[in-house]
């Protein structure tokens, strides 16, 4: 696998959408920030569920050698974080999904189709 930005956008997507992640969205932040190039942003119902969709993220990453920079907030499993350089998953818990508000926040990026979820 190549290391095109919006191949693995797509991946790590299609590996929220296996754990079946709820309301999955991309922003292209290449416009509007220098902290990524994209924001992928879901939630799971439960801590169990958010666990498992970082975590198949985080596989789904290795199983195409592609390197998973940082992963935080694992463990409380409200907002998981999973670094992946040019990409930023951020995997919410439903409760606190609304709470942050990403989506509102980065307002200016605009959204990335995305093939999964539908």
């Amino acid at each position: 696998m190549n290391n095109n930005p919006l191949e693995i956008l797509k991946l790590a997507a299609e590996a929220c959408d296996d754990k079946r992640a709820e309301d999955i969205i991309a922003l292209d932040l290449a416009q509007v920030s220098l902290v990524a190039d994209y924001f992928l942003i879901c939630h799971g119902s439960n801590e169990r569920q958010v666990q498992s969709i970082a975590r198949a993220v985080k596989e789904k990453m290795e199983e195409n050698q592609i390197s998973v920079k940082r992963l935080e907030g694992f463990e409380q499993a409200r907002w998981v974080l999973v670094d992946l350089g040019d990409i930023v998953c951020h995997v919410f818990h439903k409760d606190e999904r609304s709470y942050y508000n990403l989506e509102r926040l980065w307002g200016d990026a605009a959204p990335v189709p995305l093939e999964v979820g539908q």
